[in-house]
């Protein structure tokens, strides 16, 4: 690989992640930094970030799930994350306050327990309205 006369620029300072996020979707690194001396390496003490959970669903909801996974040839379990994580952050985009970016307000389960008594609440409501 030849490499490039130019001198590389300054990888400017950020005050958040999702500054540098945004900068670097909108920037080639290339400019930035001198991929001839990267190297490749491995983490071997990095501990995975997923859970065990044990998840009980009705068989014909499975069933239709496995089937979706089959069509799409991925595993159902995948499939099923993707899900989860679509409408995790549909929820949390649908519950921002005006004026407040997401990334400013990480989900926790406090806030998801508050939220829920509220939606039963709710629902509660309009069942009792309607079988009046």
């Amino acid at each position: 690989m030849a490499k490039s006369s130019r001198p590389l620029k300054a990888i400017p300072e950020f005050t958040s992640e999702a500054e540098e996020r945004l900068f670097w979707e909108t920037h080639d690194t290339s400019g930035f930094v001198d991929w001839s001396k990267g190297r490749l390496v491995t983490f071997t003490h990095l501990k995975p970030s997923t859970e065990t959970i044990s998840l009980r669903l009705p068989a014909p909801l499975l069933s239709d799930l496995k089937a979706l996974a089959n069509k799409r040839d991925v595993p159902y379990q995948s499939l099923l994350k993707v899900f989860v994580a679509d409408r995790v952050a549909a929820e949390w985009r649908s519950t921002m306050r005006p004026g407040v970016r997401s990334d400013e307000v990480p989900p926790t389960s406090r806030t998801l327990r508050k939220a829920r008594p509220k939606a039963k609440r709710a629902s509660r409501a309009a069942r009792n309205r309607t079988a009046s």
